[in-house]
């Protein structure tokens, strides 16, 4: 967490965003693959 926030829940809620974003981009990629692999 960055100490110099002046806003630190803003700053959460971006990160809690940015995560939430990411975690879904990778279980899309993984589901992707596994249909990928599955298909052959």
């Amino acid at each position: 967490m960055p100490v110099l926030d002046p806003n630190p829940t803003d700053g959460r809620k971006q990160l809690g965003r940015i995560a939430l974003a990411f975690a879904a981009i990778v279980v899309l990629v993984a589901v992707i693959a596994s249909v990928a692999t599955s298909l052959g």
